[in-house]
């Protein structure tokens, strides 16, 4: 049933290790706020569960996709709204982590017979599994990260965002800092919430070329037949060596800055660029990647960010106090949505001349000066 009261991030994720519907119990976090702060400190790949009482008996649950909550990109955001929304708001939280495409169906399932009142789904793949559940249990609400409403669905909500923007401003910089002339970007899977990277990026590329008269190249993604380089395979976002290699056929091509739109399997092409020796470099996505994969901060130029857990947290908050409603989350530039993280170690390699060019192709998206046409950009 519904319960409508109103009453830093963990890496702890549960495994699942289940056939399609046959899952494995989720696991459970059910500290108050005053005893989250050691369990969100924790890098344990078990959750952990406490005695203290929750403030409230509202469940909040989460259904990983492939990549696994510790993939220092769009899961482990994700999670980290949730980890908010059990700390700030005092609701009890259960998650599971999938393996596999065929795990997905049993693994929201699980979390139904686990009495969940919002389960929030995270990736684009697990579309098919949340609209199914969503009408056949109208009494759960539902959020799915990466994929906008269902038609028709009253109980599910999408959680999208517009990446093309702050990924035009990135291609914009990998233009101004390349050394060779020649950038490269590469996806795990093509997915559109993995091309509008690639479409943003490149256009962001184009119009430096237009602005400064350059010749910049973009090698990895073809906007014009929305076609590209994939890792590919059976796991291409948990592929870090397949993400190491693709990254290093683009390096061997003149690629210095490379873009990967890969989960996990990007953290290949961070190796790649850390063995270049300084001659290689990288903007990551979803997450600041110079927070999330620190070892490699030295090679990260700045990621182009995705809120989501701002967006699952508003999404558990509503469900928590009944205002919960189908229409779509759309994260832009305008909402702090989707961003450009800070430079970190390259604050002083960007030129100030270029960070107010930057500055100022932000404010003229947000206006309507600059228009990206990605066909992958939210509706």
């Amino acid at each position: 049933m519904k319960k409508p009261l109103l009453s830093t991030m963990s890496l702890a994720a549960a495994s699942a290790f289940a056939l399609a519907g046959c899952a494995q119990p989720p696991s459970t976090t059910t500290q108050s706020p005053a005893a989250s702060e050691a369990t969100s400190s924790s890098a344990s790949a078990s959750a952990t569960e406490s005695s203290a009482a929750p403030t409230t008996d509202f469940t909040a649950c989460m259904v990983s996709d492939a990549g696994g909550f510790d993939d220092k990109s769009f899961n482990e955001t994700a999670y980290a709204g949730m980890m908010r929304a059990k700390d700030e708001l005092g609701v009890q939280t259960k998650q599971i982590e999938s393996n596999a495409e065929a795990e997905y169906a049993g693994n929201v399932q699980s979390m139904i017979d686990a009495n969940c009142d919002i389960i929030v789904t995270v990736g684009f793949a697990l579309a098919n599994a949340t609209e199914a559940a969503a009408k056949q249990n109208p009494e759960v609400d539902f959020a799915i990260v990466d994929y906008s409403s269902f038609e028709g669905v009253d109980n599910a909500k999408g959680l999208i965002f517009n990446t093309a923007q702050p990924a035009f401003m990135a291609g914009y910089l990998a233009a101004g800092m390349s050394q060779t002339g020649t950038v490269g970007t590469f996806g795990g899977a093509k997915y559109p919430t993995v091309t509008i990277f690639m479409d943003g990026f490149a256009q962001g590329i184009s119009y430096y070329n237009e602005q400064k008269g350059g010749d910049v190249k973009l090698i990895g993604w073809d906007e014009a037949k929305q076609d590209g380089q994939f890792v590919g395979g059976n796991n291409p976002f948990g592929d870090i060596p397949g993400g190491k290699n693709t990254a290093s056929t683009l390096i061997a091509q003149g690629a210095d800055i490379i873009l990967p739109v890969a989960g996990p399997a990007g953290l290949g092409a961070l190796q790649a660029a850390q063995e270049s020796g300084g001659k290689v470099n990288a903007i990551w996505v979803d997450t600041d990647g110079y927070v999330s994969a620190p070892e490699y901060g030295s090679t990260i130029i700045t990621s182009v960010e995705k809120g989501m857990d701002v967006a699952v947290f508003e999404a558990i908050k509503a469900s928590l106090e009944g205002s919960f409603s189908s229409d779509p989350y759309v994260g832009t530039l305008d909402n702090d949505g989707v961003s450009l993280a800070p430079f970190h170690d390259f604050e002083d390699k960007v030129s100030d001349e270029l960070k107010a060019e930057l500055e100022q192709i932000k404010a003229d998206i947000i206006s309507g000066t600059i228009t990206i046409t990605s066909p992958s950009q939210p509706k």
